[in-house]
């Protein structure tokens, strides 16, 4: 029986029990917005009040001039940082409540105290309309669903995620740049822990390949048909996980970022190396593309993806390990945290050329790139 399966039977048996107990002393009443509350990720509840909060304190003046000078230009700020160093009132107020939201993001994710806020704010909008503004966060997953924004009394509106509003509205988020950064070594780290071997656990490279250089695969350009964002979440926050079979014959997994990844529809040429081939036993790897949206939990994430490749043995020929890291990532990583974008089969050490991904979404060019030692 799989751990999802366990857990499940479990909760059934404790519902079962408190059924029975809640029937024997009388009916007990149902509170759906308490259930609705407890289906929402607890990044986007940490995000919401702040949205809420960060509302009503630009009720004071001198504090939103701050924040618009800050935000200028469409720039994305650290909020804790804006709020910290800030002079007036309602700064000083917000700052306690975005510090004590931020170690709540910070644990959702899996993050350690030491990443650093993470909660920032930016503005978009029609800035320079003189209206009132809002403050909204992004929706909960990547469907058009209505973006629910604050005003400076803490009142609701609701805003259409295909069009850009005709009013400033600064944007409570996450600074994903960062998040996937700390993320990455996260993985890296619980998956070495694990067993798995990984960058932060590399096996050693036979010593002629150190002593002269290895082969890579280099991207050249990469372009994605659609990066899962809408208008309000802003430039996406892409990785890869690079997956094969290391020296020691065990199953390898080392992470990329994506940095420059901002917009679909675009091509980039990072010349970014992809697959280092001294690491890995067969000329053949994997690649798994994937989003952060935000609700990422790297440390789940890193649990999964070991429980599932652990199992895997080398028998002596290569096995593409696509499907068990896509089967392994948790049901509620296809809403709104790290959303798959595309997934590479069996890359070749010699693979040159184009080559698009398995679900038609994403293109790499890649050429052979060798790296001399020094």
């Amino acid at each position: 029986m799989s751990v999802r399966k366990q857990f499940r039977t479990a909760l059934c048996g404790l519902v079962l029990a408190g059924f029975v107990v809640t029937t024997t002393q009388g009916p007990a009443a149902a509170s759906p917005v308490a259930d609705r509350a407890a289906k929402v990720p607890a990044v986007t509840r940490a995000e919401d009040a702040v949205a809420r909060s960060l509302a009503r304190s630009l009720a004071d003046s001198a504090w939103r001039a701050e924040t618009d000078r800050a935000v200028a230009g469409g720039r994305e700020v650290g909020l804790s940082a804006l709020a910290g160093t800030s002079r007036t009132r309602a700064a000083a107020s917000l700052a306690a409540e975005v510090a004590a939201a931020d170690r709540s993001v910070l644990a959702a994710k899996g993050l350690s105290a030491r990443t650093g806020g993470l909660l920032t704010v930016s503005l978009t909008g029609a800035a320079d309309s003189g209206r009132a503004p809002l403050v909204a966060v992004a929706p909960s997953d990547d469907e058009a669903a209505p973006v629910t924004a604050y005003d400076t009394n803490g009142r609701a509106h609701t805003l259409d995620p295909s069009r850009t509003p005709d009013v400033p509205v600064y944007v409570v988020g996450i600074d994903g740049a960062k998040a996937v950064e700390a993320g990455v070594r996260v993985l890296e780290r619980e998956l070495a822990a694990a067993g798995v071997s990984t960058t932060a656990a590399p096996a050693a490279a036979p010593a002629a390949t150190a002593d002269t250089g290895f082969w890579t695969s280099r991207i050249t350009s990469v372009r994605l048909d659609d990066d899962k964002e809408t208008w309000i979440k802003g430039d996406a926050e892409i990785f890869s996980i690079v997956s094969g079979f290391g020296l020691d014959g065990k199953v390898r997994v080392d992470t990329v970022t994506h940095p420059y990844l901002d917009d679909a529809e675009t091509t980039y040429y990072p010349n970014q190396i992809l697959v280092n081939w001294s690491q890995y036993k067969y000329n053949l790897a994997d690649v798994v593309m994937m989003e952060d949206d935000g609700d990422t939990n790297y440390s789940a994430l890193a649990k999964a993806i070991a429980a599932a490749l652990l199992t895997i043995a080398d028998l002596g020929a290569y096995v593409p390990l696509v499907d068990p890291v896509v089967d392994a990532i948790p049901s509620s990583f296809w809403t709104d945290d790290a959303d798959f974008v595309d997934a590479w089969y069996t890359l070749a050490r010699e693979t040159t050329g184009v080559r698009d991904g398995a679900g038609g979404n994403g293109r790499f060019t890649f050429d052979r790139y060798w790296v001399s030692a020094l």
